[in-house]
């Protein structure tokens, strides 16, 4: 366990410049600012303004400024602040670390953060605070009203009151703020809005599927149940979005060929930035190296007809663009809910003549080029040259097609198997296609220019 340091004192012309500022934009600066400068401004804050800005979740490393505040001052502060950001500033520390902080702290607000820290990453459990309003079914209107005024200040939002069972504290059902409003004062709150069933999820349930819910129900926020119907906690709407950015910066990254990354870019360290690249990159090298062992296959060919080479880069290029196409869209709209793994066939019966079509304009596209060259002297591709246009063009409408189908059916894969969708990145396709394209090409030269240059 770390001693906790003395806290430095806070620059005074930085300090001066942000003591008025908004909330925003003291984050901002602090994540900018060394460890130590921004300690000193965050120790010297009000206490409620300090409690605001480790609240925010664009606030960087917010675990190792409280690690730097005295004991007192960062379990007051740790306390203070909602439980889910509470849990998400102790779950990027070490176990030393997390356990210095949690002794720092009452029993009862230590025991309910570990609960939080016991979810898996990226679930349902591991977003929700356990700050939410609840009232059992005996209240009225008017002394839900009562009992809002008295708690608004210790919870995350007022905007949903839950209403529980007495005895077993199970959910009932879900009155927003307006419905309650608008209720006369003498109605009971179990009669208050439309009776519909609310819309639940689990502590498991993975973070895009919440996501998913709130965004189709329109909802402020979801509660958390446990097996007896019991409320556990809620996930709110910014945390959710929250949660997206960082699922689609993950799915960013994993896209472009790199193990996904949650620090901003410049905090990365040299080693860290090189073990989660290095991998994709052995692996996509070892990859291509399949390309080499396809050429020397073909290497009598190539050795005959010299003029097909020009054409490779061209034809591996266009199959990996159309692949990379496909898989883009396939894993954005699996990510979205529009697609389910047994739509697969209806997928591949689109792809299909997608990548015919494609592949069609890109043939023409490319003979057209071939026999603008020769007619204008440009480039003299020999008697042969109308077949080594046929061939080009061919070659294309297969590549394509298949790059097509290929990067369309690899999410649906991954997804089979365990694995996130996004890791079929463009650079893991534009490689599946590559080998498997000069395989096509030169299988369509063999047929075409047999008997001429072959």
């Amino acid at each position: 366990m770390q001693n906790t340091p003395k806290v430095p004192a806070a620059d005074p012309v930085l300090f001066a410049e942000l003591v008025g500022e908004h909330i925003a934009d003291i984050v901002a600066r602090l994540n900018d600012e060394t460890l130590e400068r921004a300690t000193g401004v965050l120790a010297h804050l009000p206490f409620e303004r300090a409690v605001e800005v480790l609240d925010r979740p664009e606030l960087d490393r917010p675990g190792e400024l409280l690690l730097e505040l005295p004991g007192t001052a960062s379990g007051g502060l740790l306390a203070a602040m909602s439980a889910d950001r509470a849990a998400a500033a102790l779950r990027e520390l070490d176990g030393a670390d997390r356990t210095a902080l949690l002794t720092r702290l009452d029993f009862e607000t230590a025991a309910g953060l570990k609960q939080l820290l016991a979810y898996p990453p990226d679930t349902a459990g591991s977003l929700m605070t356990t700050e939410f309003v609840s009232v059992p079914a005996t209240y009225t209107a008017e002394t839900t009203l009562r009992h809002l005024r008295e708690v608004e200040r210790t919870r995350e939002t007022i905007y949903a009151i839950h209403v529980l069972e007495p005895k077993t504290r199970a959910l009932l059902r879900i009155v927003t703020l307006r419905q309650l409003i608008a209720a006369e004062p003498a109605t009971p709150i179990v009669e208050v809005g439309p009776g519909r069933a609310p819309i639940v999820v689990e502590p498991e349930t993975d973070r895009e599927d919440v996501a998913r819910l709130i965004s189709i129900h329109d909802l402020l926020s979801v509660p958390v149940l446990n097996h007896r119907g019991q409320v556990l906690g809620i996930v709110t709407v910014d945390d959710v979005i929250d949660a997206i950015v960082a699922e689609s910066t993950e799915d960013v990254q994993k896209f472009g060929g790199v193990e996904g990354i949650a620090e901003p870019y410049m905090q990365i360290t040299f080693g860290r930035m090189i073990r989660k690249r290095a991998g994709w990159l052995a692996a996509l090298f070892i990859g291509e190296m399949l390309t080499a062992s396809a050429m020397q296959h073909f290497e009598d060919e190539l050795a005959k007809a010299v003029v097909l080479t020009l054409f490779i880069p061209l034809i591996m290029s266009s199959g990996g663009n159309s692949g990379s196409q496909a898989t883009s869209l396939l894993i954005r709209a699996l990510a979205l809910g529009q697609l389910r793994l047994r739509d697969w066939w209806r997928v591949a019966i689109r792809e299909i003549p997608t990548g015919l079509t494609l592949g069609a304009i890109l043939g023409a596209v490319g003979m057209a080029r071939i026999a603008a060259w020769q007619v204008a002297g440009i480039y003299d591709y020999g008697p042969h040259w109308p077949l080594i246009a046929l061939t080009v063009g061919v070659g294309l409408v297969g590549i394509v097609t298949f790059g097509s189908l290929s990067g369309s059916m690899l999410p649906f894969v991954l997804k089979r198997l365990g694995f996130d969708p996004a890791s079929a990145s463009a650079p893991f396709v534009a490689t599946l296609v590559d080998v498997t394209g000069l395989v096509i090409y030169f299988s369509v030269a063999l047929v075409i220019l047999k008997g001429t240059l072959l």
